[in-house]
């Protein structure tokens, strides 16, 4: 049991520092094109990344390649389901993320969307999960060392802040949504049905609300390309598989990681200078992390 809460502690791990990097990928991206843009062309990057994925695991296991990779219906039905629920979630989530990053800093975007580490035992508790005290207290660590990390300057809601906001609600809408299909279904198909669903959803916006040119495409395309290989088709794959054998609140705070990872990534690509109370922040979220691991006393 514990070395299956530790391998999927490390997936999670992984995806987090993925996702911190991607928050370079977004803010670039939408210097040049719009969100559903840049979502629904990474969407898209990342469902056909997972393809080959699929069949080298089907060859891995010795199995035919297969679309839903089973004949047992309700087994398909769940992953169907699962898949479009995800990618709904998902696809009001992410243009959410990438439309808030145009209109606030780096800094706020990522504190204010891993704000979902205190949405998620608060939606957990309306299906009736349960949040122990030591995860409790390691929410309420792990917000507070976010908030040393990412704000540096005075904190002021505005307009951008609110769609990251609504986005962080959907990102833990997303979370749980995931925790309730990855124990039933294969996780690399429902990864890639998520994201065929999140792409084929953006595809007309792109054309009713945006008019994409070459030109920006062509300044765009590493970000677009990182994030639908590395932050779709990898790190959310890793997210589902992860979270098979992780508790549901803990996973929020490990995926929380991404805020740091963030700031990190910042100081080596952008030459940004990590400060003391930024140092400080990180080693609050890393305690957490420990203490959310810690098992409950027995009484």
């Amino acid at each position: 049991m514990q070395q299956n809460q530790l391998k999927g502690s490390l997936m999670l791990f992984f995806c987090a520092l993925i996702w911190g990097l991607a928050f370079v990928a977004q803010s670039v991206g939408a210097d040049h094109v719009g969100p559903f843009t840049f979502n629904g062309i990474r969407s898209l990057i990342g469902a056909a990344f997972l393809i080959p994925c699929v069949a080298f695991f089907d060859h891995l296991a010795g199995k035919p390649l297969s679309i839903w990779g089973t004949d047992n219906k309700t087994e398909r039905q769940d992953l169907i389901t699962g898949g479009i629920i995800c990618g709904i979630v998902l696809t009001v989530a992410s243009t959410l993320q990438q439309l808030g990053i145009g209109y606030t800093t780096v800094g706020k975007a990522g504190f204010i969307t891993t704000l979902y580490i205190v949405i998620v035992p608060l939606l957990g508790l309306i299906v009736h999960k349960t949040v122990t005290r030591l995860q409790w207290i390691s929410v309420f660590i792990a917000a507070v060392g976010m908030y040393f990390i990412c704000i540096t300057e005075s904190f002021s809601v505005n307009y951008g802040d609110m769609i990251i906001l609504a986005c962080a609600c959907f990102f833990a809408l997303h979370i749980i949504t995931i925790e309730r299909f990855s124990v039933m279904v294969d996780g690399v198909r429902m990864s890639l049905l998520q994201f065929a669903i999140c792409g084929i959803l953006s595809l007309p916006a792109i054309f009713i609300y945006e008019t994409p040119t070459w030109a920006a495409l062509d300044q765009a395309w590493l970000p677009i390309l990182y994030a639908g290989i590395m932050s779709c088709g990898i790190a959310y794959t890793l997210q589902i598989l992860g979270q098979k054998y992780v508790n549901v609140v803990l996973a929020s705070i490990i995926l929380s990681l991404e805020s740091v990872f963030s700031v990190l990534a910042g100081w080596l690509l952008l030459g940004q200078q990590l400060a003391l109370r930024e140092i400080f922040g990180c080693a609050l979220v890393f305690a957490a992390i420990l203490l959310a691991q810690l098992p409950p006393k027995r009484r």
